[in-house]
């Protein structure tokens, strides 16, 4: 992002700041997340203390979508001809980056955008977000808040009077915040927002269809449990043909769906061929099930295939591939790595020693990322001691490191272990976090 000299404009004294005017998906996948965000341009002033965003000419282009948004702040007051001089270079700068069959008509139409809430909504509506669902959105927020803050008799009181807008909606929201939080490093919102579900899934209508569903999917677990490693295709026959509803079915499918193949069809169709009357008429709409069930995950799974490919092209073709896999860090999963791993087997095999070199540079982020924390290998070191006296030198010897975010994931450690089945690493874990203690509550009185 490139620094500029701009005034504060609060106090109007000169500030060196990373001014972002430009935001094309194209070039740079991580740039719409940014936009969203609202993440970017913003200043802290040394003089005066103010800091926020800056009033700057925006341009946004997304060449999947066909769209190119324009937004000049207002307080600016500059003419329109001042505006399309300032803009034009912009939207110059985005033709340029595309290939000539890519150059369609909405280029020379860019849609001007008067605010900058109406940019983002144009934005998500693109996506399929309208105004409606971001009050939706924002309402189930402000429920959120209200429960947060809310006492145990508060929080039953509540879930009862708005217990239609508990729904699957809210408790997707819920998750995604308490993912996020963990993602953070927030471990005190997480457990907030972990204790208000466990709360609420027991008085809400919504929280006991989930319930439900939990007991109903354990037991399709247990079912495949039962059979451990000899399970065959005859043994997971039976089993679908006993799992009691839809729920355990559809459990069981998604578990096993690579065993599922022609062959297992095939037994399923030589039963069918040997039931009569009501029997064959139950297997054969239980065939259309399980078929169903399949073709929707092979749907799911080649969807996603297709999203990471084209992340990792996206990635590879920016100018600064390094840069690009950190902004689409949250967008890696295990489809991404797979499609990672495939592109680098055929890079290799095609020799394409350009294409190698930029897989590298992703292969470099993706190792740093996937480290793990640095308070994890110490505290890993430190259980490997032979005894509890080893243990407390190496604690000395390592004080320095002995951060409250050391304790933190220490304790969360504890947490985890204490209700496992290996109860000599738990206790282990107990004398390393209370030798730690000791030490950091020394460090905090000297």
């Amino acid at each position: 992002m490139p620094k500029t000299r701009i005034n504060c404009p609060k106090c109007r004294q000169p500030v060196i700041a990373e001014v972002d005017q430009l935001f094309d998906v194209g070039t740079d996948p991580g740039s719409k997340q940014r936009f969203l965000s609202g993440a970017f341009n913003v200043i802290a002033c040394q003089t005066c203390g103010y800091q926020g965003a800056v009033a700057t000419p925006l341009v946004y282009h997304d060449p999947e979508k066909e769209m190119l948004l324009t937004y000049f702040p207002a307080e600016m007051g500059l003419p329109m001809n001042e505006q399309e001089r300032i803009i034009g270079p912009l939207i110059t700068k985005v033709t340029s980056s595309l290939p000539q069959e890519r150059r369609k008509a909405y280029l020379l139409r860019p849609q001007t955008m008067l605010t900058m809430q109406s940019m983002i909504e144009r934005i998500l509506e693109a996506d399929g977000i309208t105004k409606e669902m971001l009050q939706a959105q924002q309402q189930r927020m402000e429920l959120l808040q209200r429960l947060v803050n809310a006492s145990d008799e508060q929080i039953v009181e509540i879930a009862r009077n708005e217990d239609a807008h508990l729904d699957g909606e809210f408790y997707n929201l819920l998750n995604r915040l308490i993912e996020t939080s963990l993602m953070s490093g927030d471990q005190n919102s997480a457990g907030r927002l972990s204790e208000l579900q466990k709360k609420l899934i027991p008085v809400t209508s919504y929280g006991q269809k989930i319930q439900a569903q939990s007991k109903e999917v354990e037991a399709a677990i247990q079912a495949l449990q039962s059979i451990g490693q000899d399970l065959t295709r005859e043994k997971l026959l039976d089993l679908i043909m006993q799992a009691p509803n839809d729920t355990q079915l559809s459990v069981m499918v998604s578990l096993t769906r690579p065993g599922m193949d022609y062959s297992f069809f095939q037994l399923l169709s030589e039963k069918i061929e040997q039931a009569n009357g009501s029997e064959q008429a139950a297997m054969i709409e239980l065939r259309s099930k399980v078929l169903q069930m399949t073709q929707a995950i092979d749907q799911q799974v080649e969807a996603r295939m297709a999203r990471a490919r084209t992340l990792l092209n996206s990635i590879l073709q920016s100018p600064n591939v390094k840069e690009a896999t950190i902004q689409n860090l949250p967008a890696v999963d295990e489809y991404f790595i797979q499609v990672f791993n495939e592109a680098q087997e055929n890079a290799r095999k095609a020799a394409d020693l350009e294409r190698i070199a930029r897989l590298k540079q992703i292969e470099e982020i993706l190792a740093q990322a996937s480290a793990p924390p640095p308070e994890i290998s110490l505290i890993e070191e430190m259980l490997d001691a032979p005894d509890q006296a080893s243990m407390a030198q190496m604690l000395e010897a390592h004080k320095a490191e002995i951060t409250p975010e050391f304790m933190e994931m220490l304790s969360s450690l504890v947490s985890r272990t204490q209700d496992g089945e290996d109860a000599e690493l738990s206790q282990r874990i107990q004398i390393l976090y209370q030798a730690a203690l000791q030490i950091s509550m020394r460090a905090g009185l000297g």
